[in-house]
């Protein structure tokens, strides 16, 4: 027999489930619990409002982030290590695609979660260059300090503003696909091509076409 689910926890996974689905405005604590059965009393017994739900949300995709964005330990880089970023990055930005696309609402509504996201920025750039500096330490890119900090930092704005881009491209913007966000996590791998070294390149080639995902499909993927 499966153990029961805290009535806490499927609160806060069928809010994800809702906001991904119709985006986190148009979605009301009196839509999450008639879409559960559940009284309005009951789910405030649990969440004093929406903003105490999202905030649940967004550590668990901070966590989520902080568990994967880091170089090993111990060894150095390989291509291998780029795909494991790639494919976690969008598994992130898939499952919590709402943060995205609503980010901008979400922390003009809630200043503690601007605060943490400010915090969660400031340390994602900081990992993120760490990461792309163990891919120069290794020989698969080359890059200066100044290259480095530049390209850590672009990658970020096009992870972080992609979801609202494909919505400003379609009017139906409700429903995104993994198709859809998969290009955005090749862009950023485009960002490199101009650094990789001549050893890593084959291997690096073969990233950008297991990534690559026609525009337009991912513009049409935007239902």
């Amino acid at each position: 027999m499966a153990p029961r689910v805290k009535t806490s926890e499927r609160i806060v996974q069928t809010s994800l489930e809702l906001f991904n689905q119709q985006g986190e405005r148009s979605v009301s604590t009196n839509h999450i619990a008639a879409h559960m059965e559940i009284s309005p009393g009951n789910l405030y017994y649990h969440f004093p409002n929406k903003q105490a739900i999202i905030a649940v949300l967004f550590r668990e995709y901070e966590a989520l982030v902080d568990s994967f964005l880091r170089p090993p330990q111990g060894r150095a880089m390989v291509v291998a290590d780029k795909r494991f970023y790639l494919q976690a990055v969008l598994a992130g930005m898939w499952r919590y695609r709402f943060l995205h696309r609503d980010l901008e609402h979400l922390l003009e509504s809630d200043p503690e979660l601007a605060t943490g996201y400010r915090r969660f920025s400031q340390r994602c750039l900081i990992q993120g260059g760490a990461i792309y500096q163990g891919f120069v330490d290794a020989g698969i890119l080359t890059m200066d300090p100044v290259q480095t900090e530049a390209l850590t930092l672009n990658a970020w704005i096009i992870l972080t503003s992609w979801v609202r881009f494909l919505c400003t491209t379609n009017e139906n913007s409700a429903h995104l696909s993994a198709e859809a966000i998969k290009r955005g996590v090749y862009q950023v791998l485009v960002l490199e091509a101009g650094f990789v070294t001549p050893q890593a390149k084959e291997a690096v080639d073969a990233l950008f076409k297991e990534f690559y995902v026609p525009l337009n499909q991912a513009l049409e993927e935007v239902k």
